[in-house]
Order: C-alpha cells, then structure tokens, then sequence
C-alpha cells in the first residue's frame, strides 16, 4: 500500500532540494563571473546576492525539518524562500531597467567613498585607481540577457519551486 504521507514529503524534498540546488549553482556562477571572470558587480548585483545568501542557509534547514517530518514548519520556510526570490526578481527587473535606460538607477551606482578616501597625497593617486562600476550598464550580456535579466529568471524560477515545495509541505492542513 502507498504511504501518502511518504510520497507527499518525497515531493517536497525534490522541490525543495532542487530549489536549494538552483540557488547554489546561481550563486557560484555570479561568484565565478567576479572572481573568475574578473567582472566586478556593481551595488545592484551585490544587494541581488543577498537573497541567495539568505536562502540557501534556509532551504537546508527546510530540507532537514522535512525530513524530520517537522512539514509545517518546512512550509513555512519554504514560503519565506519563495517571497526573497519574489522581491529579488522585482530588484532584478529594476537593475535590469535601468541597464536598458527604460528608468534611471539608483545615484549611489559608483565608486564608493571607501575606495576613493585617504590621505590628500595619495588622494589622486586612488581615484586614479578607483574602479568605477556603474549599474546603469551591463557588465556582461549572454544571449541577449544581462547578469541582472538572468537573476530575474533564476529568481523566479526558484520563487516557482519554493513556493511548490512549500505548498506540497505535509502538514500544511491541520
């Protein structure tokens, strides 16, 4: 006989494992771009990282509590996963925006005040260094999407999966 239960929680380990997968491999390809790639993010991509920084500590713990059929809580998780990626993605479609000129960025895109400050001598010699990184222009375009287009994409991919993992959950009725 098929355990419902069983089945049920199955399905929202998959979900909920796939949904912490996705999120790690988006977060170390953006690593891997910077590091890597040596294309360095703008204020924007960096405030987009912070939902994946959140969330994938999340989704394990989700994952273990809906192994330790604690499904209530798991959904519960899994839902506040859903709403970071929602809000990430409506960040995302800003940046995205903004790269596209459709409305103007935030003025705080640029070179930072820790990057530029220090003594007068060496005043010119940093701003000659300074690396200005705008947020109104993409870094990198592949396939007709900038690293911001993508992100709207990865996060609603992983606001979709939470948010199916959230509500296949066991518990979420009594």
């Amino acid at each position: 006989m098929l355990d419902t239960n069983k089945s049920v929680t199955s399905a929202a380990y998959s979900w909920g494992g796939s949904t912490l997968f996705l999120a790690v491999f988006a977060i170390l390809t953006a690593l891997g771009i910077q590091y890597i790639g040596g294309i360095a993010p703008c204020a924007l991509c960096l405030e987009q990282r912070t939902a994946y920084y959140i969330a994938i500590p999340l989704l394990f713990l989700a994952l273990v509590l809906v192994s330790a059929d604690r499904g209530r809580l798991a959904g519960l998780l899994f839902f506040a996963v859903a709403l970071a990626f929602l809000m990430n993605a409506g960040l995302g479609v800003y940046h995205a925006g903004a790269e596209w000129k459709f409305w103007p960025g935030p003025d705080t895109c640029g070179a930072t005040a820790q990057s530029i400050t220090g003594t007068a001598g060496n005043l010119l010699e940093k701003l000659d260094k300074a690396r200005v990184v705008r947020c109104d222009e993409p870094a990198l375009v592949i396939f007709g999407l900038s690293l911001a287009g993508w992100n709207v994409v990865a996060s609603l991919t992983l606001f979709i999966a939470s948010l199916k993992a959230a509500f296949l959950s066991p518990e979420r009725n009594q």
